[in-house]
Formats: structure tokens, sequence, C-alpha cells
């Protein structure tokens, strides 16, 4: 197929490179503390829903200044309608904003809100619902953050145990998720909860909820992972509240709408982008002074990188073939599990690759003194979990297998 861009996307592509030069705030500059770095989407040390509130005053207000120059254009939500805050964008004008904003390395606003649970609303939400959600997002004046996993229900979301009674008009919410997201750093959660026990199929008796951050009863607690950083939390419920208004579709029918936002958080380009910096960082220091003393470039390492450069590519025309069907009406569905298996899968097997060039050195951990500043070292640690972080390869292979190639459930 051929990606090159049309005249109209080549103009809006010098237009989305102009805007980021002049509207980037000077003052917002990547964390020192590259552990702040935590979502595959990330770049350059930036993340927007941490920055937003950062103790750092400078940094803090780049942040919502940045987020202000993209509201403004409506591109922090750029495929939704201007209604409710978009610039109803097309999904390949939209491919071509993210794509910029990557190779510029400066971040994108409100990814989960915007571009997990945004969608999601537009698709199945009340028209109070959007109302009263969408703008704040498309704003950046609300985070969101998911609630899917639990202890003993991450692959097998079916089974979870959160449960929610209805009480008048109210749910009633007790349980527990883990593995959430920058789920500290958000003021709501969109929550799967189970309503009816005795359901024949565990999918069938589960309902998606939108629950207040801090409403009475929600705990949240960061989880440490192997890095040092905290992406992720545990969320309690205890007796929690949530008026049946922040239901979105029918009770019991919530895993319908919850495989929707799943679809929508396969699709991405950023992991694309990220990588192929990477692989360009490191074949310039292995050509530099630096590189030819702590780095090795036996033949068989220079095959390999030239495979990881073409594997980088693949996943690229994986992304843009996604937008494309996404371009022709259709919502992501195995596509996006294609995207999101071979993405994880790559993301281990350059991280393997830059430790084999820097052999010993692949060990060191602080940045200062460290060759390329230990960028593969803690992309490796880094790496670890991809395989399981939006769904496990098992069950990506699982949807492709029956929702692309038509083969029976085993």
């Amino acid at each position: 197929m051929n990606w090159d861009d049309t005249p109209e996307q080549a103009a809006f592509r010098e237009e989305v490179r102009a805007f980021v030069a002049e509207r980037f705030p000077a003052s917002y500059r990547p964390a020192v503390d590259e552990e702040q770095s935590l979502e595959p989407e990330d770049v350059a040390g930036y993340n927007w829903p941490v920055d937003r509130v950062a103790d750092d005053p400078g940094r803090r207000e780049g942040a919502r200044e940045w987020a202000a120059a993209l509201a403004e254009r409506g591109w922090i939500a750029p495929h939704w309608p201007a209604e409710y805050g978009g610039a109803g964008l097309s999904p390949l004008e939209e491919f071509v904003l993210h794509e910029e904003m990557m190779r510029a390395r400066v971040p994108v606003v409100n990814g989960i809100g915007a571009f997990l649970l945004g969608p999601t609303l537009l698709v199945h939400g009340t028209e109070e619902q959007k109302a009263r959600h969408l703008p704040p997002i498309a704003a950046g004046r609300a985070a969101w953050a998911q609630g899917f996993s639990e202890p003993g229900s991450g692959s097998d979301l079916a089974s979870l145990r959160t449960r929610a009674v209805r009480d008048g008009d109210d749910y009633v919410v007790d349980g527990q998720k883990v593995w959430t997201s920058l789920g500290q750093y958000a003021d709501w959660l969109f929550v799967l909860v189970r309503t009816d026990p005795d359901a024949d199929k565990p999918h069938r008796g589960i309902t998606f909820l939108l629950v207040p951050a801090d409403a009475p009863g929600v705990t949240i607690r960061p989880i440490t992972d192997i890095r040092g950083a905290a992406p992720f939390c545990e969320i309690f419920f205890e007796g929690v509240r949530v008026p049946v208004a922040d239901r979105v579709g029918e009770e019991n029918r919530g895993w319908y709408v919850a495989m929707s936002a799943l679809g929508f958080e396969r699709a991405g380009i950023g992991a694309t982008i990220k990588y192929e910096q990477a692989l360009a960082e490191l074949t310039a220091y292995l050509r530099s002074p630096g590189g030819r003393r702590f780095a090795r470039t036996t033949p068989a390492l220079r095959q390999e990188i030239a495979r990881r450069r073409t594997e980088v590519r693949v996943l690229y025309n994986l992304a843009r073939y996604t937008v494309s069907r996404q371009a022709a009406g259709d919502e992501p569905d195995f596509e996006a599990s294609i995207n999101q298996l071979f993405g994880a899968e790559l993301h281990q097997r350059l991280a393997r690759t830059g430790a084999r060039v820097f052999g010993r050195s692949a060990a060191l951990w602080e940045r200062d003194g460290a060759p390329l500043n230990a960028v593969f070292t803690h992309m490796r640690r880094d790496s670890v979990a991809s395989t399981f972080l939006g769904g496990t390869t098992e069950i990506q292979r699982n949807v492709i297998a029956t929702r692309g190639l038509n083969l029976p459930r085993g």
C-alpha cells in the first residue's frame, strides 16, 4: 500500500511541525529523574498526567500550558467532534498529528481519557455523559485511569470479582483493582464490576461504571516496579456509591463496552516512533568514538540490528494499516491485537539487542558515565512487562485466531 502523504496531509504535517516549534513551552523540559518516564507512550522523559501535578512549579505549569495550547486547536482529542472540544480530524490526520508529536519528542496530553474512554463514550455513552465528561478531557482539565485488572483476574478479565449491588439510584461497589496505570494521578476511573454473579457466562454479568477517584470509600496505593518507579497502583473499593447515571451502556453488558475501549488502546503509533528513535540513537552511537570504545559491533550484531530496523518498519506499516481501516469506518478489531502483539515482542527483542551490544556495560543502571546514558539498560527492565500490559500475548493470539482467522475456540 502507498503510505505517501497526499498534498493535504503533507500541508497538515507542516502545520503540526510549525505549531510544536512555536507553542511547546520552553520551560517544559524532560524530567531529570528518568524514573518518571513510566508508560510506553511517554517520550524523552515526559509524562503529562504526572507532570500536571508535579511538585516542580515550572514542570507543572509547563504541562498545563502545553495542554492549553493543544486544547485551543482541539488537538488533545483531535478525532472528536468539535462540540465536545475535538477538532473533527480524520483518522489519517490524527495519525499524522501524533506521529509528528512523537518525532518532535513532545508528549501527548490526556492519553487514557482522550484515546480510550472518550471514543468509548462517543459510541456507548448517553448524551448527558458525553456533555459532562468529554469537554474536561478535551481541555486537559480531567485525567482518567482504567480499572479493569484484579488480583487473579488479569488476562482472564471475565473472572473479575469486584461487586456492584443496585441500591435505589446507586450501585454500591466493593472489591479491588490492581496494575492500574497512573491511577494515583487520575481524577476519574472507568471500572468494570460484576452485577450478576449468577449469569450463565461470566462476561454477561459485568457492568461498566464511571467513578470519581476521590469518592468516599476509594483507597489508592501506588505499586513500585522493577525499576523503582511507581507507574501502577492498586485501588480498593469499600461501599463506594456510584449513581446509576454513571453506568455506560446497559447493566450486565459492560463487557462489550470494555472491548471497544481495549480496541482503541491497542491501535496506537507511539511505540513505533519510540523504537525507531532508540534504534537510530544506537546506530549513531556505535559509529561514534564512544561507541567504538564501549560497544561491540560483530557481524552477527550488525545483522541483528538490521533485523530490528526491518521490524520497526513492519510495526509502522501495521499501524498505518490499522488507521486506514479506521478511515474506512471500521473500529479496531484483531488488527489492533496484531499491533499490540508485534510491538510488545519487538520491545523485548530491541532491548535484548541493546544489551548484547553493550555486553557487561549493559548492567550499568546509573545514567551518568554509562554508555548511551544506559538507555537500553532501562529499556530492558521496562520491556519485561510488555507482553502482558494491555493484554497478554496469549490473549492477543487468541483474538487474532478467532476474530482474524475464524479458527474455532479451544
